[in-house]
Formats: C-alpha cells, sequence, structure tokens
C-alpha cells in the first residue's frame, strides 16, 4: 500500500468496494490476487465527488466528466470492469515504471498500488483540467509515487522514459512512434486501438519495432485529442432530428449517401445463415472477422427512434457491421432459435442489390463459422514504409505512423 490510512473508509464505503470486487471477479475482469486488492483499497468516488456513490461502484459505470460544445464526450473516469480488464492486460509487477496516457487519478491509483513504493507511476493528459483532478485526487487519497504531467500523449514522456508498461485509456486510431521506443524492448503496450472502426483494447508486446499482440477486448473509450485526434466521420443516409442513421467510416470508401438513402426507403430482404450465438456470447470475433474479409464494412449507427419507427432492425452503441456495394447495403441482424439460449445470425439486405448483399455478408459469417470460430486474429504493427512483403497476410489498415495488420490461422 502507497496510501495515506489515517482515514479509514467508512463501512458503507468499503461494503460499496468489496460489492464491486466481488462482481469485477465474477464477471472475470479482476483475476490476480493483487489487482483485486487495489480495488478493494482505492476510494474512487473522491474523483467524481458529485456523482452518486453506490454508480461510482457500479462494475459498468462511467462517470463523464467533461464534454465538448457538441455535446461529445472528451473526459471520463472509465468504468471499474474496463479499468480491471486493462490492467490485467498490462501484467503490471512491483517496482515497474509505469506511463498512463489520458489522466483522471483513480487509474493512477491502481497503477500506483500495483508497481509499490518501489515503482513509479506517470499520468499525463492534454487538458489542464483533467490533470488538476487527477493531481487533486491523488493528494486526497496519498498516492506519493504518481506523477501527473499536462502534455499532449502523442508525445509519450521522454523524461521518465524508458517504462514497462505503457496504458492508454483514449481510443487511439494509431500507435505514435514515441510510445513504441518508450517503451523497453519485451514490454506491454495496452491501447484501445480502432481498427475500420472498430476499437479492441489490446495487450501488446514490443518487440523490437513492431508490436505482436497477446490478447484484446472489446470497449469503448472517448476518443484521443491533440496531435493524434483521428475521429471517425458519420455518412448520413436519413437525416432527421431524432431518426438519424449514418455509416460510421474509419478509412472506407465514400459512399452513395442519397443512393443508399433512397435504398433504405425500399422493401428490407432478410436472409438467414443458420449460424448461432449464445445469448451470453460475444460477436466481437466474428466482425473482427468479418472487417478482415470484407472491403467496405463501416458500421451503422442509428438513434432508437429509427429502430422503433422499423426504419432498422438492429442497433449498437458501437454500430452495426454493414456491407456497402453501390446503391446497395446489408447488415447483420438476429433472430430467436426454438433454443432460449441461442439466437440465429442473418443479414437484412436494401436496394437493387440488397439480397446479393446480404447473401454475400452471409457467406462470410459462414465462413468464419466453418474456418475461424475458434480462433482469435493476430494483430501486429510495422512502421510506417514497412514494405508489403515484410507483413502478415491478412487485412492491412494504414495510418499515417504505422501499418496495422489483422490476420488470423
Amino acid at each position: 500500500m502507497t496510501t495515506d490510512n489515517s482515514n479509514k473508509p467508512s463501512a458503507s464505503e468499503q461494503e460499496l468496494r468489496d460489492r464491486m470486487v466481488e462482481q469485477l471477479i465474477a464477471r472475470g475482469a479482476a483475476r490476480s490476487a493483487r489487482v483485486v486488492a487495489a480495488f478493494r483499497s482505492v476510494p474512487r468516488h473522491l474523483a467524481t465527488p458529485d456523482e452518486d456513490m453506490a454508480k461510482v461502484y457500479e462494475p459498468e459505470q462511467a462517470a463523464i466528466t467533461k464534454t465538448d460544445a457538441n455535446g461529445t464526450h472528451i473526459s471520463s473516469v472509465s468504468a471499474p470492469r474496463i479499468q480491471a480488464m486493462q490492467i490485467e492486460q498490462a501484467d503490471i509487477q512491483p517496482g515497474m515504471s509505469v506511463l498512463e496516457i489520458g489522466s483522471g487519478g483513480v487509474n493512477a491509483a491502481y497503477l500506483a498500488e500495483l508497481v509499490g513504493k518501489q515503482g513509479h507511476v506517470v499520468t499525463m493528459d492534454i487538458d489542464p483540467d483533467v490533470t488538476q483532478r487527477a493531481k487533486d485526487f491523488l493528494k486526497t487519497t496519498g498516492y506519493r509515487n504518481v506523477t501527473v504531467i499536462t502534455a499532449d500523449g502523442e508525445n509519450g514522456d521522454a523524461a521518465h522514459a524508458p517504462y514497462d508498461r505503457i496504458l492508454v485509456t483514449v481510443q487511439a486510431a494509431d500507435i505514435p512512434p514515441a510510445w513504441i521506443h518508450q517503451l523497453t524492448d519485451g514490454g506491454r503496450l495496452v491501447v484501445p486501438l480502432r481498427m475500420r472502426g472498430m476499437t479492441r483494447t489490446i495487450a501488446f508486446v514490443r518487440d523490437g519495432e513492431r508490436l505482436v499482440s497477446d490478447g484484446f477486448e472489446l470497449c469503448g473509450f472517448v476518443p484521443m485529442q491533440g496531435a493524434g485526434e483521428n475521429r471517425m466521420r458519420v455518412a448520413l443516409i436519413h437525416d432527421t432530428e431524432r431518426e438519424e442513421i449514418g455509416l460510421r467510416l474509419d478509412g472506407h470508401p465514400e459512399p452513395d449517401t442519397e443512393a443508399l438513402s433512397a435504398a433504405l426507403q425500399t422493401p428490407r430482404t432478410t436472409a438467414w445463415s443458420g449460424v448461432t450465438l449464445a445469448g451470453d456470447e460475444s460477436n466481437e470475433h466474428l466482425d473482427l472477422w468479418l472487417t478482415t474479409a470484407l472491403d467496405n464494412l463501416p458500421l451503422m449507427a442509428a438513434k432508437p427512434a429509427a429502430r422503433q419507427r422499423g426504419l432498422v432492425a438492429s442497433a449498437s452503441p458501437l454500430g452495426v457491421p454493414t456491407l456497402v456495394d453501390g446503391d446497395s447495403f446489408a447488415y447483420r441482424t438476429v433472430r430467436a432459435t426454438d433454443d432460449p439460449d441461442r439466437f440465429e445470425l442473418g443479414a437484412i439486405g436494401h436496394g437493387p442489390q440488397g439480397q446479393k448483399v446480404a447473401e454475400c455478408l452471409l457467406s462470410e459469417i459462414q465462413s468464419w463459422d466453418r474456418d475461424h470460430r475458434e480462433d482469435r486474429a493476430r494483430i501486429e504493427v510495422y512502421p510506417a514504409g514497412t514494405p508489403d512483403d515484410q507483413l502478415p497476410a491478412g487485412r492491412i489498415i494504414d495510418r499515417p505512423h504505422t501499418r496495422v495488420t489483422i490476420a488470423w490461422p
């Protein structure tokens, strides 16, 4: 412990923390004894004193701490489950030097618990409001082995490098060279990386100038600001105030929004794959396969009212994979089966080629089920300019600093 324990928590506070930890263990987010102990120790509610204390300790509850002029969330205290998940990915050991990019205080306190008095944590953020809150929280809770820096995380923090671990707690579309060069060889970088619209928090291991994935998890984070900012653009195909439907573009071809808007008004065609998922089974690996196999697969975002009125049959906060082909499109959907614990995957098509596009989407769903259902993608990061013949076979995503590859066995 590195905290000042002169003020012991009230029974209700500790009960809330203990209940949170039990839920994190049950959900598989907190697995190691040291991570469990850290989450039992940090009084996270002190970072957001205006929030209801019970909500702060809910495993899935993120606390939004700042929005921009458009109402977009630009800073938050991540949900405990997400924080535990990333920290487990990082495999932090006593005495390590750790850099956190994207601050707030709470996560830095967990990291400080794990590195111990002989270790050191640097937490940085571009927003001085955020770093001031982090300083206040860390001072209040007594953590002394944390340095708080206000700077653009794109450049890391060379002054305290090298780092055994780097944790990024904002969504990134690229990996800046500083993150690789400030990481020890064999060190771990945990980052919510956006790839063709899909974000996964990935544990990378540095191997010279490249990074190699060692597991990933589905996640959602506020986007990075500063020099590394690279937000997705939404191309609207249905534009009314309450029923907006759009395609999130992340390196995808520019869609013909007028043609797709007209296609949306045509009768839908529905086809089914025969492939089923258990009710508690994530589709995250299927979606990564689809974006590997299909060239033009943006994510469709729809407001709840659009689904309620029947304009679309599926909607998700993360977006629904949608195959676009000129004036037609098809998106993934599900239906109940005779087994109450399983759902069948299907596709809904719109437009002149809606049936054909839906069948193409189904073909790749069936291919995943037949050939890759038990597989996990291998994600690697290489410097920009690396020749194609030096990259693994699979999907290549070109960014300003890097070439990201998604490969399957």
